[in-house]
């Protein structure tokens, strides 16, 4: 299924990431659908005792698993003869359910409710204990993590060894959740936004975060990675094991930096890769993301110099030809038959954004647009504008935007009014003019209430954050800054593709070791 439940933060970041992913042809398997010094025992006894006890321990409640058409199971990205496969994995898995407090404040108050499932240990016999798992997003759903990493054949050895949990969070898919009607918080124009564009947007996020808060506050309220954490701890117990291991990637890797600051001691081993900062503030989110976009696509113009059709013999001609392709697109947005909105220049924005994995494709769709004559838009850019396949009957809801905002918006400390981030924007546009207009003008979080953040503590506990030298979603800087907040090695991927290390048999090799021996064994990969 390769890649199918990472959401890869694309709503705040990359919002042509799911369009060049389909227009690809799904080159990198990814589905279209679809982040010290020790402190000692005292602080370990501090973080234990901050934490409010529920009322009872929790049970679970076991039922048949979903049994999924091969419509569906194709819909995720399970290729035609992977069918056998998944259903081999699900012939031992369980599916279950446990009721949690919405507020862990109030334990005898609301209940809400938490689906997993449980791929049981091939190899019981071995059995090491239970491995959760969170794919990111936030929003994304978990439920059939397991069975992703199963289908990926790098991990064999953990799915013979470990019970696997795939959880989804509170807020999606089976678990309790809610669905709010979110606009896009980015003008829907084709020339670069204006400023009464932008106020437009500011006003309809506003608006829409209200009606979504009025709709169920206390719901909306509780959305967070630390009571994610305190819902995984839940199937934990009600599991009845001591302790659980966890990987977690992109998004969940905060979820993985909130448990092991919570319940320190209940934490076996830890994999967090494509990590997420330890303070959420939107404005340094955006900032980091967009310089570190901007250092990939100068990474891509120097390998597109002096190719065949190009754009230029060197890096620097590239850059300026792609500029000039733009700004002309800005001043003579193309209109073509078979797309719904003129082409402007921030088509050339959402394209020029990719990773490596995406460069050939990159290239032969910048080189299309350019040549374009008309009336039809060419194919790569056509797929941009297309509709997304819709989910067939009896398909798990595989994302929940609400959620993700939700969470983002309740830990986020920074600026959201107009005026912060309109000059935010501008100022990445003046400093990275291709890249640094896929930052949203406008806050994800404009008119959101501000419960507080979760902090993060450091432990000494067994932990591995996997960094990605040169990735601009959750760029390497940021697993540096988690390892000085949290604790934990650093092994570093010489690549710029997010949450790659399951997917690069080496790379995974080193996270299977981790699991049974306690090393990676390197501390480089890629």
């Amino acid at each position: 299924m390769g890649r199918a439940y990472d959401l890869g933060l694309s709503d705040l970041s990359d919002p042509g990431s799911t369009s060049r992913a389909r227009a690809a042809g799904q080159a990198s398997g990814m589905n279209p659908h679809r982040t010290a010094a020790a402190l000692g025992a005292a602080l370990l006894a501090v973080t234990l005792t901050a934490v409010p006890a529920a009322a009872s321990s929790p049970t679970v409640s076991w039922a048949p698993c979903p049994a999924y058409s091969d419509d569906v199971l194709h819909w995720l990205g399970v290729p035609a003869g992977g069918e056998g496969a998944f259903r081999a994995i699900m012939a031992r898995t369980d599916c279950g359910t446990v009721q949690v407090p919405l507020d862990y404040d109030r334990p005898r108050g609301r209940k809400i409710t938490i689906a997993f499932t449980r791929v049981r240990a091939a190899d019981p016999a071995h059995r090491r204990g239970i491995l959760a798992t969170n794919p990111g997003g936030p929003g994304g759903f978990g439920y059939l993590m397991p069975h992703e990493l199963a289908l990926t054949g790098n991990v064999d050895a953990l799915m013979d060894e470990y019970d696997v949990i795939g959880i989804d969070p509170r807020g999606v898919n089976y678990s309790t959740s809610r669905e709010c009607d979110l606009p896009p918080t980015r003008p829907q124009v084709s020339t670069p936004f204006t400023e009464a564009d932008t106020r437009a947007a500011y006003d309809a996020t506003v608006a829409a975060n209200a009606a979504c808060l009025n709709a169920d506050r206390e719901f909306y309220r509780n959305l967070s990675v630390g009571n994610e954490a305190r819902d995984m701890d839940a199937v934990r117990a009600a599991l009845g094991e001591s302790r659980l291991s966890f990987i977690g990637v992109s998004g969940g890797t905060g979820l993985g930096a909130a448990y092991r600051s919570l319940f320190p001691r209940r934490v076996e081993r830890m994999w967090l890769d494509s990590v997420m900062p330890p303070t959420f503030r939107m404005d340094a989110f955006n900032a980091l993301r967009s310089k570190a976009g901007h250092a990939d696509f100068l990474r891509f113009a120097d390998w597109a110099a002096g190719k065949d059709g190009g754009f230029g013999d060197t890096g620097t001609e590239v850059v300026a030809s792609l500029s000039a392709l733009q700004a002309d697109l800005d001043a003579h947005p193309r209109v073509y038959t078979n797309v719904p909105a003129p082409v402007g220049g921030f088509v050339v924005s959402l394209v020029a954004a990719g990773d490596s994995s995406y460069w050939e494709y990159m290239f032969g769709a910048l080189r299309e647009l350019r040549d374009a004559t008309g009336p039809v838009a060419p194919p790569s850019i056509a797929s941009i504008f297309a509709s997304p396949t819709p989910p067939p009957p009896g398909a798990p809801s595989t994302e929940n935007r609400a959620m993700q905002r939700g969470v983002f918006c309740n830990d986020d400390v920074a600026p959201r009014d107009f005026g912060s981030t309109w000059s935010a924007y501008n100022a990445h546009v003046a400093a990275e003019p291709v890249t640094g207009r896929l930052i949203p003008p406008v806050s994800d979080c404009a008119g959101w209430v501000r419960p507080a953040p979760q902090s993060e503590r450091w432990s000494p506990g067994s932990l591995v954050l996997s960094g990605h030298r040169y990735e601009a979603v959750t760029p390497y800087q940021w697993t540096l800054d988690m390892r000085d907040a949290i604790g934990g090695t650093v092994v570093t991927v010489e690549d710029d593709v997010h949450v790659s290390v399951l997917y690069k048999p080496g790379c995974a090799a080193m996270l299977v070791r981790y699991f049974r021996t306690g090393s990676p064994g390197a501390l480089s990969c890629g």
